[in-house]
Parts: C-alpha cells; sequence; structure tokens
C-alpha cells in the first residue's frame, strides 16, 4: 500500500512539474503525459533521472531559494573609509540625500543589519 502511495506522489510531483516547465514544449508535455498513462512506472522511472536535476531547480525557485553561487559578497567593505569618502562626495555634490549617505556609510561599515 506504501508503495502505490509513494507511486501516486510521484506521478503527481512529475505532472506538476511538467506543467511548472516553461523551457518544455507543449508537445513534449503531452508525450510525457501518454507515456506516463501508457507504461506508469518506467516513464516515472526515466523523468526523475533525465529530469531530476530541473524538478529540484524548479520546486526551490518556487519556495524562493536563491541558487548557490562561488562569489564572495562580504557584508562591510574592503575598504570602508574609501566607500564612506566616495560617499561624503557624491553628499557634497548635492547626488545623494543626507539619509542615502547614511546607509552607504552604514554599509561600508557592515552595520546595515544593526540600524547604526
Amino acid at each position: 500500500m506504501f508503495y502505490i502511495a509513494a507511486y501516486i506522489y510521484v506521478v503527481a510531483l512529475i505532472i506538476i512539474d511538467l506543467f511548472r516547465d516553461h523551457t518544455l514544449a507543449g508537445g513534449w508535455k503531452a508525450l510525457w503525459i501518454v507515456f506516463l498513462v501508457l507504461v506508469p512506472f518506467l516513464t516515472a522511472l526515466v523523468y526523475v533521472i533525465a529530469r531530476g536535476r530541473g524538478m529540484a531547480a524548479r520546486a526551490s525557485l518556487r519556495r524562493g531559494v536563491v541558487p548557490e553561487t562561488d562569489e564572495y559578497h562580504p557584508a562591510a567593505s574592503a575598504n570602508p573609509s574609501a566607500e564612506i569618502e566616495r560617499a561624503k562626495a557624491l553628499l557634497d555634490a548635492g547626488t545623494i540625500s543626507q539619509g542615502e549617505f547614511d546607509a552607504l556609510k552604514s554599509k561600508a561599515l557592515g552595520n546595515q543589519f544593526f540600524g547604526a
């Protein structure tokens, strides 16, 4: 009984993923559905193996998870004084407001989460 419920759950996930995938043409979606009806177990197995990575990516995007990157983005500036000087020059030129200057200064110091 458990295997039948698990299989139905997997088939439902496959059908949901088919309709969420905007890169797959409608004909291919129909073909996957037809094969799910005609040869259900084998088709589900092939789908999960062939398109499992895409399923996981679409599911994580649906949940709002941002994909990981290899880039490093430090919270504080590597040279806070240069960032503050640059922001002060923009403030003196009238390009930014005092509030924007304070925000840039806080970001350069790494205090944007502490409200400083």
